[in-house]
């Protein structure tokens, strides 16, 4: 016997099915469109012409000076809203900054759910209220909370599963490598998400990777990969559905890379024609995730101006709402800085919240 026969060594033989296609798997537009239903068709397009109009009138919020911040996701509707249809109740969505029109479709509230980018308060919802953990700004950290808990959930015995959205940007972090590790190793209960929209921010995919795509890095911890049209709504929701129904049933993990196109500037404090051509832009807005639904359920009869002026009524009234409730100054309580930071404060946030009482009634006695 060598060493390399001894059970330490165990290659594995199966990369092949670990594999994505060459091509991003697409339904719209191709023949096995036919089979798609037509109750989700219609679902998706609500979602998506709503999720459209959320991420202009955020905007505007920004440009008012309502929001400190919004990173739109123009260009990104069908990831963001195939994610969460994708899931059970119970299941768990992990979001990235990126991501607030994601978690507005798993049913938090627009204004809770723009909290954080406002500069108030912690989290701005209740993470366990919709399973919906908080929204993440440092790149990729909610990769293995992720993890983490779907691997708690499988040791429990419970039903739940775990989708967690990452950017491009996000895969070269090292949180993106461990989660994906743990994940394989543990056969935990999760799928990855990376939106893949071109750029971290200046920095383009082409010195992001020097990987044929990214859900090939899934081979390399012996997960499968998934490569979708990421503007194709229900390509993307019938792959993450899979994934999850798998990750469900006790199959592990699954890398899904959705190519898709950040039409927005990568923030409002972005000018995003200093590294890429209104030409790309262009392109890219021919292959706008509305219009190829809305030129499929078109096609079928599916679509006529009625519900077209209800779904863009109920989207207006969406936007109006949102405007309305976001002009409301919020009352800030600076002691809330120490609420759910710790479930037992540590003995520094106790002084420190000590000091700050005594500084505020120090001013309201002066």
């Amino acid at each position: 016997m060598t060493v390399l026969d001894t059970p330490a060594w165990r290659p594995r033989t199966d990369a092949a099915p670990l594999l994505p296609d060459r091509e991003p798997y697409r339904l719209l537009g191709t023949p096995a469109a036919a089979r798609l239903d037509a109750a989700l068709l219609r679902t998706l397009y609500g979602h998506l012409v709503r999720g459209r109009r959320y991420n202009q009138q955020a905007t505007a919020l920004t440009k008012q000076g309502r929001l400190a911040v919004y990173p739109s996701s123009t260009g990104q509707e069908a990831c963001q809203i195939a994610a969460p249809l994708a899931l059970r109740p119970q299941d768990w969505l992990f979001p990235s900054y990126r991501d607030t029109l994601a978690v507005v479709a798993r049913g938090v509230d627009p204004v809770e759910a723009l909290t954080l980018l406002r500069g108030d308060w912690h989290t701005g919802y209740d993470p366990r209220a919709h399973r919906v953990a908080p929204l993440s700004t440092p790149l990729a950290t909610q990769l293995p909370h992720a993890v983490g808990l779907a691997h708690a959930a499988r040791l429990s015995g419970d039903d739940v599963a775990a989708l967690a959205m990452v950017g491009d940007g996000g895969t070269s972090e090292g949180d993106f490598h461990e989660a994906l590790n743990f994940a394989a190793v543990w056969q935990a209960p999760v799928v990855f998400l990376v939106q893949n929209n071109g750029f971290a921010i200046s920095v383009p995919l082409a010195k992001q990777t020097a990987a044929p795509t990214f859900a090939h890095k899934a081979v390399g911890y012996g997960m499968p990969g998934r490569l979708v049209d990421g503007n194709d709504a229900p390509a993307v929701h019938e792959a993450l559905t899979e994934a999850v129904d798998r990750a469900r049933a006790g199959g592990g993990p699954t890398l899904v890379e959705a190519v898709t196109y950040r039409i927005d500037a990568h923030t409002n404090a972005d000018d995003a024609t200093r590294y890429r051509d209104d030409s790309e832009v262009a392109a890219w807005r021919a292959h706008d995730p509305i219009a190829l639904l809305e030129r499929e359920l078109t096609g079928r009869g599916l679509l006529d101006d009625a519900l077209r002026r209800a779904v863009a009524d109920e989207a207006e009234a969406m936007a109006a709402s949102l405007r309305e409730r976001m002009h409301d100054d919020p009352r800030l309580d600076p002691m809330e800085l120490f609420a759910y930071v710790y479930a037992e404060p540590t003995p520094q946030l106790r002084e420190q919240q000590a000091l700050l009482r005594a500084e505020l009634e120090a001013e309201r006695q002066s």
